[in-house]
Formats: C-alpha cells, sequence, structure tokens
C-alpha cells in the first residue's frame, strides 16, 4: 500500500480532489501555506494500492497545469529609491511524495 502527498495550487485544489474522486480515489483535503510566495496550497492525501500510484499520479497531472502569474513579490532600486518590482513567476503544477505504508487501519 501507498501514501500519496500531493501538494497542488489551491485553484486546482477542486478539479484534482474531484478527478481523484470519480476514480474511486478518496481524498483528504488539508489547507497549507508555500514558503516561497506565501501562497494558499492544498496538500491532497490519497490512500492507494500500489499498482494505482501511476493512475493516481496521472489524474493529478492531468489537473494541476504551471502557468505564470506576475507576483509583486521583489523590490529594486531606481532613482535613489526602493521600488516594488512585479516579477513573474510560475504557479500550479503538483509536488507529489509517494511513500510507503508499514500498516493501514481504519476504526
Amino acid at each position: 500500500m501507498k501514501l500519496i502527498l500531493a501538494i497542488v495550487s489551491n485553484d486546482d485544489a477542486s478539479a484534482v480532489s474531484s478527478t481523484l474522486n470519480k476514480n474511486s480515489f478518496q481524498v483528504t483535503k488539508l489547507a497549507t501555506t508555500g514558503g516561497f510566495l506565501s501562497l494558499g496550497n492544498t496538500t491532497l492525501i490519497v490512500g492507494c494500492k500500489d499498482e494505482e500510484v501511476k493512475k493516481a499520479i496521472e489524474l493529478i497531472g492531468s489537473e494541476s497545469k504551471r502557468r505564470t502569474e506576475i507576483a509583486p513579490a521583489a523590490t529594486s532600486f531606481i532613482s535613489g529609491e526602493f521600488a516594488p518590482m512585479p516579477v513573474e513567476v510560475t504557479v500550479g503544477g503538483a509536488t507529489i511524495f509517494v511513500l510507503d505504508v508499514e500498516q493501514f487501519l481504519k476504526l
């Protein structure tokens, strides 16, 4: 048995969760926050059989796409003053961890 931890953008979380559910995967959603831009994320927890991991990852990937956005995260020194400068950053996609499960209990 495997445990999948998938960190996805809040914008993609509902679509990813819905697609997994439609394909018979049970999903637990956790609200999380990323470190770089402090943007909201959702961490999805999915338990599945070893042979279902590939399908789950494909489903997660199909609904979590990378895209670029403009973020006012950087500053620059202009005319003797620090001014906020928007920067283009890549957001979205998914970070996925697959862990071995030693024991599973449902009480």
